[in-house]
């Protein structure tokens, strides 16, 4: 997400360089290249304005701080308003009441039930809740199945509901079983057009009136660009939303729609969804996209994403071995391909980072997870003995590991040099600051606009 967007004011933010002073005249070029990449990531027009009008208000006349650059400075204004304009902070999810009951409402096709199952997961794993989640989608009986077989998958209870039944029997029964086994959360379902219409917001409408839910959220596709907003508008006039939820928003590469929701209908995002999977769902923090967006990274939520994915005891394990001078085998190899698998892989991680948004890119087009899987696959076809000693695999032994797991000499030949250069890594590693000096290292290499030679982004 955000792709075009952050190339776009990248380049157009370097530009602004040189100037001891920020004036009308010098930003002017400059604001209009904002203004056109924000229109072409299909961001509402009133909400471009305000923004522009903002930044020039927020920057004209400022004197340039010693400690930063003119375009340092600019885009210190630019990533303010960005974040003010996405809302500020993260409004996390307000659950009062036994059970705390969450409304979930949307049009059809939105992806409004993958998503309830994402955030039932997201409660059950993160906020530790006992969460049941149910489905009044009477019209379209595959939904209710749907529902059932995601409950399953991330582990949490589905009330029993059949196409037949009456939406307000429906919550009237769940509401009962819902209090009656102790339920932290209950999560509702509602039924989705593929248009707004009345027949829709009378029954929402009723619904809501029915269930008093401490939390409304609207789910809508970000694709759809700034349409994404105006539909959130309608719902709005018609619900008392608290928040919406974006889904699809790993496919979008503009953005608009993030841009344009909080500013057109009061409502904060509450969550983006960021793939197919069950646990693709994040909070969204305005803040941390803002950076994203300018290509300055977003570090906490790498560093929250490792604490929650990476096996504490398995890195402190190898950490210990490799500092004894054990030895960095195959087998430790395996397990770091695994652990970067759980973070999204190496484009994930990469984006993440300050000024790596291009290498992020590269490595994408390059397909390092097709890769990742080849190299599993070649450790897998090797024996224990084998992943520890792999200095001594002979021409037969090769062979019948590329057999095994179908793959080519060059693969395997590949795997073990690259495990050869992780193995030096990590004993440098083990020295004081080594990491430190690495990473500048890293950057001194990296060509400019991948946070190398040209000094962009700032640090501020």
């Amino acid at each position: 997400m955000f792709e075009n967007l952050s190339d776009r004011l990248s380049q157009t933010l370097r530009s602004i360089t040189g100037n001891a002073k920020l004036t009308e005249d010098n930003i002017k070029e400059t604001l209009r290249e904002v203004r056109m990449a924000l229109l072409e990531a299909d961001v509402a027009l009133p909400v471009v304005k305000t923004f522009i009008d903002q930044v020039r208000e927020r920057a004209v006349g400022q004197e340039v701080s010693k400690a930063l650059k003119p375009g340092e400075q600019f885009l210190k204004i630019v990533n303010e308003t960005l974040t003010d304009t996405m809302g500020s902070a993260h409004a996390g999810l307000e659950l009062k009441g036994e059970p705390a009951t969450i409304l979930m409402a949307g049009l059809q096709g939105a992806g409004k039930t993958t998503t309830v199952a994402k955030l039932a997961r997201y409660l059950r794993e993160r906020e530790k809740k006992k969460v049941l989640v149910v489905s009044v989608d009477v019209y379209r009986p595959a939904a209710m199945d749907q529902l059932k077989t995601l409950a399953a998958e991330v582990g949490v209870d589905c009330f029993p509901t059949t196409p037949d039944q009456k939406p307000a029997a429906i919550i009237e029964a769940a509401r009962r079983h819902a209090k009656i086994q102790f339920y932290d959360v209950m999560l509702v379902d509602t039924a989705g057009r593929l248009h707004v219409d009345e027949a829709l917001m009378a029954e929402i409408k009723a619904i809501h009136a029915q269930l008093k839910p401490c939390e409304t959220l609207f789910v809508v596709d970000a694709m759809t660009g700034q349409d994404a907003a105006n539909t959130a508008k309608a719902f709005n006039e018609a619900l008392p939303l608290t928040g919406v939820v974006l889904t699809k928003a790993d496919g979008d590469a503009r953005g608009g729609a993030a841009l344009s929701v909080r500013q057109i209908t009061g409502k904060p995002i509450k969550f983006m969804g960021m793939g197919e999977k069950t646990d693709a769902l994040e909070p969204f923090h305005p803040d941390r996209i803002a950076s994203r967006i300018l290509g300055m990274g977003d570090l906490l939520s790498l560093i929250e994403e490792a604490e929650r994915t990476m096996d504490k005891d398995k890195a402190a394990k190898l950490a210990k071995k490799v500092k004894t001078g054990k030895g960095f085998d195959l087998e430790d190899f395996r397990e770091q391909l695994q652990q970067m698998k759980k973070m999204g892989g190496m484009s994930s991680m990469l984006e993440k980072l300050p000024g790596m948004g291009g290498l992020a890119k590269v490595a994408e087009q390059q397909g390092p997870m097709k890769e990742f899987g080849k190299m599993e696959a070649l450790i897998n076809s090797m024996t224990p003995w084998e992943r520890q000693k792999p200095e001594l695999l002979n021409g037969s032994r090769k062979r019948r590991i590329c057999e095994g797991s179908g793959t080519q000499l060059q693969d395997l030949n590949r795997l073990i040099k690259q495990h050869k250069q992780m193995q030096k890594m990590m004993k440098k590693m083990t020295n004081k600051g080594a990491i430190a000096n690495m990473m500048r290292g890293m950057q001194g290499q990296l060509p400019p606009g991948m946070g190398g030679g040209g000094g962009f982004p700032p640090r501020f």
